[in-house]
């Protein structure tokens, strides 16, 4: 891009970015202007980074040079504690972003979930198909798991109540590493995330299919549903996240492909930081509510409605009118 055109593309920005940081300056900003700085902070420095690399005239840099030292001056003096921060990006940052990149996020949700209900219909309607991919020793104990006479159900169902901190801790690692797994092998070139999220969905669609064909279904649903909001949902943002870098890498446009890695990088380590606390939640949710036999499916299924409906309304309606992510 020629530096005629990169200018009277973002000269209005700039002007607007001055007078944020004179208001700044004289303590005259309005909560409106301090709402929005941080970002426009941000796109100031990529915008810098970028004439940098083009080699644009020095009195550009220069003046962007100028616009960034007095940003970062009032960005590190009016920045929000860490805590407003991290309540900030929950309540309206994480879900912004999702739709923001949606793209990525309806790719990555119709491989997921696009096979595990493929996968799990398949099963369904033809048993046998289970051993092409889950091993006989392994079905074996799926179906001890959610035998409809345990007292307990799920993974660990012999556990006393007293031991559930210790699953809520081993489910946080399995997840996490799951959805991290998923995540990062979106470098390369986005085969690893594509890899991941089509064999997750086909085996948890092998899994429900068989253990609904025989019978088990009651005991499988009722378990799964609650969690289940937060947990599948999360490992389709994390291969959202990956699909991000692998693009990044395949089509990084007319930036060099480290500086597109860079800032693709930038809004995916986020999406990852939202898929965490989800993570958290289904770990909380799997240990100490979908286990119990307390409850009868019939509560947990309307249970697990209220947490897929709350999923749902929170990505789609969560942040809106807030200001727009970088």
């Amino acid at each position: 891009m020629k530096q005629s055109l990169f200018e009277s593309r973002h000269q209005a920005d700039w002007l607007t970015f001055s007078a944020q940081l004179e208001a700044l300056e004289r303590g005259k900003a309005d909560s409106q202007q301090c709402k929005g700085f941080a970002a426009d902070y941000r796109r100031l420095c990529q915008q810098l980074a970028l004439a940098q690399s083009r080699g644009y005239s020095s009195h550009l840099i220069e003046h962007l040079q100028q616009l960034a030292m007095r940003g970062h001056q009032q960005f590190y003096r009016h920045r929000s504690p860490l805590g407003g921060q991290l309540l900030g990006f929950i309540l309206a940052g994480f879900p912004r972003l999702v739709r923001a990149e949606w793209r990525f996020v309806a790719a990555a949700s119709l491989l997921f979930f696009g096979s595990l209900v493929v996968m799990g219909l398949l099963v369904y309607l033809f048993p046998d198909l289970i051993y092409s991919l889950v091993a006989p020793d392994q079905v074996e104990e799926m179906e001890k798991m959610y035998d409809p006479e345990a007292r307990r159900i799920g993974r660990f169902g012999e556990r006393d109540s007293g031991d559930d901190w210790v699953m809520f801790g081993y489910y946080i690692m399995n997840n996490i590493g799951i959805a991290f797994q998923t995540f990062a092998s979106g470098l390369l070139l986005g085969l690893g995330s594509l890899f991941f999220l089509l064999f997750n969905g086909l085996m948890i669609g092998a899994v429900a299919g068989h253990l609904t064909q025989i019978g088990y279904g009651e005991t499988f649903w009722s378990f799964v549903v609650g969690h289940g909001a937060f947990e599948l949902t999360a490992i389709a943002l994390a291969g959202a996240a990956g699909l991000k870098l692998g693009w990044a890498l395949l089509a990084p446009g007319r930036l060099p492909r480290g500086e597109a890695l860079r800032l693709a990088a930038g809004h995916s380590v986020r999406l990852v930081g939202g898929v965490i606390v989800f993570l958290l939640l289904a770990a909380f949710i799997e240990a100490y509510w979908s286990s119990i036999s307390l409850a009868s499916p019939m509560v947990k299924y309307w249970v697990g409605a209220g947490l897929w409906l709350l999923v749902l309304s929170y990505l789609l309606l969560a942040g809106r009118g807030a200001h727009a992510p970088d």
